[in-house]
């Protein structure tokens, strides 16, 4: 059965990191998640919901999931324990909106008293996902938040910084997450997905240097410029080819470790 999500391209998912205040980095981050997406997520019906299990500790707001929701058909619902990056993500969603972005949506907002249990959060939901989530929950609550993910959706999506990376890592200011730890966590549920899809896998390995920064003006430029343009089509090739990097590679570059559970 034909899939119903589209990759889009880096320069498409531009202006969502720009509305959350963020540059190529993130758009390039979106546009290797959602390469993982399309080739394991199965047409879900239109109608059902979709259920973001937090945001990010630190870098933008999951702008590219809102933009999952409205392409599946889904209403989101957005869940986090921090009423001020609750905030943020609704003042980045109303930033997108101003440039004709996500017309239409409106997620709700619901406020955890405690995100691994989210018991403020009723299902059923049709698939439940976050990203830079689950390193900043402490290892003893990352097992219950799983188990409630699996309660609330019958299908899910976890993206962590890679511990694997440690510059990554340590640059970024983030805790990280083994692959192993991602495996044990998704169990007899880690199976492969449509298509073959690995439930497991290491993903965003820029050929930039990491901690590359711009002013505000130089990423609206990017948006525009003909070079830019081009660069960022050159990205979206050199992407696709992340998955077929020998697997320590992967290992040691990656900045992000994913688990799909269908």
């Amino acid at each position: 059965m034909k899939r119903r999500l589209s990759p889009f391209s880096i320069k498409s998912l531009y202006p969502l990191a720009l509305a959350e205040g963020e540059g190529v980095g993130t758009a390039y981050e979106y546009y290797v998640k959602r390469l993982a997406l399309a080739r394991w997520l199965t047409p879900l019906p239109p109608g059902g919901r979709l259920l973001l299990a937090g945001l990010p500790e630190k870098y933008g707001c999951s702008l590219d999931f809102l933009l999952l929701a409205a392409e599946l058909g889904l209403a989101p619902v957005v869940a986090d324990e921090r009423p001020a990056v609750l905030a943020k993500a609704q003042a980045a969603l109303a930033a997108a909106k101003n440039q004709g972005l996500l017309a239409g949506l409106a997620p709700a907002y619901v406020l955890a008293a405690d995100l691994a249990r989210l018991a403020e959060v009723g299902g059923p939901f049709s698939l439940a996902i976050a990203s830079e989530v689950v390193q900043r929950l402490p290892a003893e609550s990352r097992a219950i938040y799983w188990q409630r993910l699996v309660e609330l959706a019958p299908a899910g999506a976890l993206f962590a910084p890679n511990a694997g990376n440690p510059a990554h890592t340590n640059l970024s200011g983030l805790a990280g997450v083994e692959l192993e730890e991602l495996r044990e966590l998704a169990g007899e549920q880690g199976s492969r997905g449509a298509g073959g899809q690995e439930s497991v896998g290491y993903i965003d390995m820029p050929p930039f240097p990491p901690g590359v920064t711009r002013t505000a003006a130089q990423r609206e430029q990017a948006g525009s410029g003909r070079l830019e343009a081009a660069v960022m089509w050159g990205l979206g090739w050199y992407a696709r080819l992340e998955r077929f990097f020998p697997a320590g590679v992967r290992r040691r570059q990656a900045h992000i470790v994913y688990v799909l559970r269908s």
